[in-house]
This record gives C-alpha cells, sequence and structure tokens, in this order.
C-alpha cells in the first residue's frame, strides 16, 4: 500500500529532477516531436512554480482533489484562457501517468480533474483572392525576393506547419516528381505533393541560393542571409512581412496557410481522408473542423443529392426566399422565412494552376 510521506519532506528538487526525467521519456520513449516536449516542459513548469509556492503544504506524488483545485484556481489567476488551462491540465495528467508508470505517485486523483468546456473554435482561413495576393507580395527588389516567393509558395502549395518547412533538407524535395517528404509531429514522415506554383518557386530559388557560397553549404532548404537552418520565429517573421504589405489581417500566420490549404482542398470537392493525410493528422476528427467552414459546399451538396434538394435549402422553401428579406433576428426553419444570407465565397482558383505537377517520378 502506498505510504503518503510528509509533505515537508519534499523538496523542489525532486519536482525538478522528475520533470527532467518526463521529458526524456517523452521525447526518447514516446518519440514525441522536440516542439511538443518543449511546450509540455513550459506548462509543467507553471506548475512547479505554483508548487514552490505550496511545497510545505502539498506532496505532489499523492496530491488531494483540493490540492489540485487550489492548482486550477492558480491557472485561472494567471489569466489563462480556457484552452489554455486545458492544455495545463492535459500535460499534468500526462506526468502523473509517467509518475504512476515509475511507481513515484499515488494512483486515481489527477484523472478525476476535469477540463473547462471549450467552444470548438473554426480555423481562421483565407479566401483564395486573399491567398494570390499574399503569394504575389514579395517584389523581385526585395533581397530575399527568391527565398520568400518559395517560402510562402511551399507554405500554401502543402500545408506543412511551420516547423515542418524550416526542417526540410534538401535531398527530401522532389522538383522532378513534385513531391517533398517531410518529418511531422511524432517523427513521423509523410510525403506531400507539391504544385506547379511552387515548384517553379524553388526551382528560381534554389538556382539563385547557388550563386551564393555563404547559403549554398547548408543541407537545409531555407536558410537566412547567414547561411544558418531557419527557425519558426524567422518564417513567421516572412509571413508577417508580407501580410502587411498585402493588406491582411494581422492576426494571419504560418498556420493560417495551412488552415486555408485544408479548407481549399475540401471546397473544391477533395477526400477528407487524401487531405487528412496530407495534413499528418492522426484522427479524422481533426481534420473534420476544415467541413465547417465552407457553408456553400455544404449547400451544393445538400442541393445535389438530397431528392428535394431543387425545392429546398436546408429546411427552406425555395419559393420563400424569393418573397424578400426576413425580418432581423435569428434564422428559422418555419417555411415562410427566408434562408440566412451566404457568406461570400469568391470562386476557387483552377486546379491545375496549384495543383500537383504530372512529372515522371526520378531520384
Amino acid at each position: 500500500m502506498y505510504q503518503r510521506r510528509d509533505p515537508t519532506a519534499m523538496s523542489l528538487n525532486e519536482l525538478q529532477a522528475d520533470l527532467n526525467a518526463f521529458r526524456h521519456y517523452l521525447q526518447a520513449e514516446r518519440g514525441m516531436a522536440a516542439n511538443t516536449v518543449a511546450a509540455y516542459g513550459r506548462d509543467l513548469q507553471r506548475f512547479a512554480r505554483w508548487y514552490a509556492t505550496v511545497a510545505g503544504q502539498v506532496d505532489y506524488t499523492a496530491p488531494t482533489l483540493t490540492d489540485l483545485s487550489r492548482y486550477v484556481t492558480f491557472l485561472h489567476e494567471e489569466q489563462l484562457a480556457p484552452p489554455s488551462i486545458a492544455r495545463h491540465l492535459a500535460a499534468l495528467r500526462m506526468f502523473y501517468r509517467y509518475l504512476r508508470l515509475e511507481e513515484r505517485a499515488a494512483a486515481g486523483t489527477v484523472d478525476l480533474l476535469g477540463s473547462p468546456k471549450l467552444w470548438e473554435r473554426i480555423p481562421q482561413v483565407l479566401s483564395p483572392e486573399q491567398v494570390e495576393a499574399l503569394l504575389a507580395a514579395p517584389r523581385p527588389e526585395d533581397r530575399f525576393y527568391y527565398r520568400d516567393r518559395a517560402i510562402l509558395e511551399t507554405l500554401y502549395a502543402t500545408g506543412c506547419r511551420a516547423s515542418e518547412v524550416v526542417g526540410l533538407r534538401l535531398e527530401q524535395v522532389y522538383l522532378d516528381a513534385a513531391f517533398c517528404r517531410c518529418l511531422g509531429k511524432g517523427n513521423k514522415e509523410r510525403v506531400v505533393p507539391l504544385g506547379r506554383a511552387a515548384i517553379a518557386a524553388l526551382r528560381d530559388y534554389l538556382t539563385w541560393r547557388g550563386q551564393h557560397p555563404r547559403l549554398a553549404g547548408s543541407p537545409y532548404l531555407f536558410v537566412t542571409r547567414s547561411g544558418r537552418r531557419m527557425s519558426r520565429i524567422d518564417l513567421w517573421a516572412v509571413v508577417k512581412k508580407y501580410c502587411r504589405r498585402a493588406g491582411l489581417p494581422l492576426k494571419v500566420s504560418p498556420h493560417t496557410l495551412r488552415h486555408s490549404f485544408a479548407t481549399h482542398l475540401l471546397a473544391g470537392g477533395a477526400d477528407l481522408r487524401a487531405v487528412q493525410e496530407m495534413l499528418g493528422h492522426a484522427s479524422i476528427r481533426t481534420t473534420q473542423h476544415y467541413t465547417q467552414v465552407d457553408r456553400k459546399r455544404l449547400r451544393e451538396l445538400h442541393r445535389r443529392y438530397h431528392p428535394l434538394g431543387g425545392d429546398c435549402v436546408f429546411g427552406l422553401d425555395a419559393h420563400a426566399s424569393q418573397a424578400g428579406p426576413s425580418a432581423s433576428g435569428p434564422a428559422s426553419l418555419t417555411p415562410g422565412t427566408s434562408a440566412p444570407p451566404d457568406e461570400a465565397r469568391p470562386p476557387m482558383p483552377p486546379p491545375a494552376s496549384r495543383g500537383p505537377g504530372r512529372q515522371g517520378r526520378t531520384s
């Protein structure tokens, strides 16, 4: 039977040692990516900071529900958003499961700790016109025109995460075969097609890069002016620079292009499983978030396949919609009222313009 130790005998050094061992466990035994391990570490350091204030009152190897409730209160006092609190609690549960495996903690209590209810967030997506404006933002007179244009094209053509793009090595890019091999979460490798525009931009970039000896020696695809591998922060700065120039919202990030890639594929009729594979999602439920973005496509599917799709729009009489706009207020499904206005979505660019190339595969 597990014996609860005197809380005063516990030390911060022991907790830090357990946290260090946990990080090593995640990387060496669970095979998690370095960025994921770092995220767990940051969240658990907040737990360590809280524990430092209650070390004489709490035994972290056998916390009570009251102890954990105090930690949740601490997270609220830190003014964290509900999604951040949920992430911190998920990291804490993982940490205690590890401690139980090592027989360092009592079982049970942490699993009783729930996460705050979260609204399902719709990904921020750019319209095709906005994407085109962003891709056209680099100018030939820019110092790193070729590199930056290739970065933007690669982000949108592949839907890769920022960390995956900056981690691309030269031997992982097959321009003649129109694909690249990227290393995703959990060190899982996947093959992603490259569109013709991205291939052309990458060829121009590699030609320009070969003319600069300082840049040509790096094994990584995208490098800084000193020849070192670009970081995620460097990539973020490139995207922000051209978003400002194109007049796009300041909240646009490299991940916004990933969201746009997935949404535009699904809007064009791509198979959900294929998009899941290209994005590297472990669960298709994650990919399904993008199906909620395009209401226009859902309406078209209903019109095409429902027996009454030509007469009704999502349960609304089509003839009623011709009678004029309904009174202001929440939309109703009662016949005789008009459908809520559609969100405007510009037509998709033709697939051939940025779709995967058809060249034969070469080594």
